[in-house]
């Protein structure tokens, strides 16, 4: 039965086999950037490496090896595979948690901000998962970590009334396929902690799973060149600045009013955070300026501690850890992706 109203079914999310712990991680730097970084810059590696947020990453790959000045017509390929093959394990999961099928799904809205080609990866997604040649399809770039909200706007939008397919919305990042290094802190931190993976979710008019009440989108384009990519030698460089956590509080706070306020509500009222885990100093930024105890992250921070940033899908997955533990009906979940832009996108979700 449809009411009309969008719901989320539920999330189901995907990572590659290869892992690399904290110790691994350090040795790979020390063995293959040793001579080429100056000795403060391994040092401050080591210390990023060290500290206890971020224990494992999951990355798309066989062997790190293959990061040290790999082919680019390599690591196109590298992520194209792996986008694509992550992205077919998530959708296949989610539609299996939710009893859906392939020939109910009526749209699909990709996300990723790690790799580019032409056609999207929405393409492969409807040949390899057997979707419609009729499926309304978008593949969305440049949201870089904050994407999986307006994804999930934009599914939303793409389910008509009284239609009873489903919307699949997919955010996938391989972000080892943007791995560079030099001296640059920006490329330092960025490879200590960005991973691997992918997330789907499926969204349709049931009255089942979590109600999408409303969402907001904050642009704040003033502080574009504290996050975002660049190119050089056609190559894409993340450039990710250390006075970010500084900056991200606020306009994080401006997004959540702006969809608690129309409601009556405010941050105590809401049982539960999916926030984006960019880092800890961005974690403990966000917390300080909404006033949020530690149990409120504690699925930020879980899924942080084993998977690292993995851009976009991140907050999926820690939706996802939200959904395993003890949800109850009525419950209020807000969801919030922030990155390029800079954009910060919330999400009010309630439990059914």
């Amino acid at each position: 039965m449809c009411d009309g109203t969008v719901h989320l079914a539920t999330v189901a999310t995907a990572t590659p086999p290869f892992t690399v712990e904290r110790d691994a991680a350090k040795e790979f730097f020390a063995k293959h950037y040793t001579h080429r970084l100056k000795s403060g810059s391994l040092k401050i590696m080591n210390d990023i490496l060290a500290h206890p947020s971020i224990m494992r990453r999951h990355l798309a790959l066989d062997d790190t090896s293959c990061l040290v000045d790999e082919d680019p017509d390599r690591r196109i390929a590298r992520f194209t595979k792996w986008a694509v093959d992550l992205s077919v394990q998530a959708v296949d999961g989610v539609l299996r948690q939710c009893g859906a099928h392939a020939d109910q799904v009526v749209a699909l809205v990709v996300n990723t901000c790690t790799g580019y080609i032409c056609p999207g990866i929405s393409s492969y997604l409807i040949e390899r998962m057997g979707f419609s040649r009729n499926t309304r399809a978008y593949d969305l770039v440049g949201s870089g970590c904050g994407g999986a909200v307006p994804n999930l706007q934009m599914g939303a939008s793409l389910l008509r009334p009284g239609e009873d397919g489903v919307a699949v919305c997919v955010s996938v990042e391989i972000c080892s396929a943007t791995f560079q290094m030099d001296d640059h802190l920006e490329l330092i931190v960025s490879n200590a902690i960005f991973a691997d993976g992918a997330a789907a979710a499926v969204l349709w008019t049931r009255p089942k799973g979590w109600k999408m009440i409303a969402s907001s989108s904050h642009h704040a384009p003033e502080h574009r060149e504290l996050i975002r990519y660049v190119h050089k030698k056609g190559q894409l460089h993340n450039q990710l600045s250390r006075s970010l956590p500084r900056v991200i509080g606020k306009p994080v706070s401006e997004a959540v009013q702006s969809v608690l306020m129309p409601q009556g509500l405010r941050v105590a009222d809401i049982d539960h955070w999916a926030v984006h885990g960019g880092g800890q100093s961005i974690i403990s930024s966000v917390q300080k300026e909404l006033g949020l105890s530690d149990s409120k992250l504690r699925a930020t921070t879980h899924t942080l501690a084993n998977y690292g940033n993995m851009s976009s899908p991140s907050v999926l997955f820690t939706l996802r850890e939200i959904i395993d533990h003890d949800v109850e009906a009525g419950d209020r979940c807000m969801v919030v992706a922030f990155g390029a832009g800079l954009s910060i996108h919330a999400l009010l979700l309630q439990a059914v």
